[in-house]
């Protein structure tokens, strides 16, 4: 009949006895990968309950008393508090808006370069540093910055400048870990959008040519639109941990002179925890700290799907 609607196709419904005995081989090479996030991730969630006890070793988990949400309110009006959420915030977003680019005009700049020999040499060159590990990415900025003998006091000696002791000024904290992550990670990261560029229609390039468009408009017409949905994922999961700033490295920088500008979410929490052996409060802590990373991922991605075709889900 002429304009009436039609009825949804019929869903086929899956007689899981069968189906599962044909695929029971791909599960089979799942099944490892489910115990294994099974035992990893969920498990240890049972420790949770800490951050609403007062634990008590001999008691354990369960038989330890209830204290509510004694340990948050304890975190929250500590006179370290604003401090750290403040230093935690402040070094996230700095690396974020630094070291979120840097890649992306890393790849855009080597898709483009046309010398072959040149462009291994550049990439090798910007791969190599996050091979190397944190202690010792670490150990050469002590170096580095020694104001005793290090090569950049050295060098603005020559102008007449006293040593500084860039590791000692609380100022410098921030600049210093998210430039030396900036150099350490650009590279390594840029992998996945020149994976993403890869997908491009050469003929698009050549249509381009053509038409006697330049670099810059290849790059805004043709790459950007490329890999917009890659750089929109990988900002959403940025976001997502925005306050899981890397532990080990501000661990490793800190000393008594860049305390106010180096105690994070992170180093206060193994110090709390493991130190001094409160890990109920620890875990309070971290507990804190994961659920305000959950609510910006679900904030970052919805507005990710509303204004963008580009969400986790």
């Amino acid at each position: 009949m002429i304009g009436a609607k039609k009825s949804p196709p019929e869903r086929r419904k899956i007689k899981w006895g069968p189906y599962l005995k044909r695929n029971y081989d791909l599960y089979l090479l799942l099944l490892p990968c489910v115990i294994f996030v099974i035992l990893f991730s969920y498990v240890p969630m049972y420790g949770i309950l800490l951050a609403f006890k007062k634990y008590m070793p001999l008691e354990g988990i369960l038989g330890s008393p209830w204290v509510g949400f004694e340990h948050f309110e304890r975190f929250f009006s500590n006179y370290k508090f604003s401090e750290i959420l403040f230093n935690t915030l402040g070094i996230s977003l700095y690396s974020l808006i630094a070291s979120f680019p840097a890649p992306i005009l890393l790849a855009l700049a080597l898709n483009h370069l046309r010398h072959n020999k040149l462009k291994r040499v550049v990439q090798t060159v910007s791969y190599a540093p996050n091979f190397i590990s944190t202690t010792v990415m670490v150990g050469m900025l002590i170096i580095f910055l020694s104001p005793s003998g290090g090569i950049v006091n050295r060098f603005i000696g020559l102008f007449g400048v006293s040593p500084i002791n860039f590791m000692g000024e609380a100022s410098m904290f921030k600049s210093i870990y998210v430039l030396s992550g900036v150099w350490q990670g650009t590279g390594f990261s840029s992998i996945i959008y020149l994976a993403a560029l890869t997908s491009v229609d050469p003929t698009l390039y050549e249509a381009a040519t053509i038409d006697g468009a330049s670099t810059w408009r290849k790059i805004v017409s043709i790459d950007l639109p490329a890999i917009r949905p890659t750089i929109g994922i990988l900002l959403i999961l940025s976001i997502g941990g925005i306050t899981n700033v890397g532990f080990e490295k501000i661990y490793l920088m800190q000393n008594d002179l860049n305390m106010a500008a180096s105690e994070v979410i992170g180093t206060y929490t193994y110090k709390v925890g493991l130190i001094d052996n409160k890990l109920d409060y620890s875990t309070a802590i971290g507990l804190f700290n994961s659920v305000v990373n959950c609510i910006l991922l679900l904030i970052a991605n919805t507005l990710s799907r509303r204004f963008s075709e580009t969400s986790l889900w």
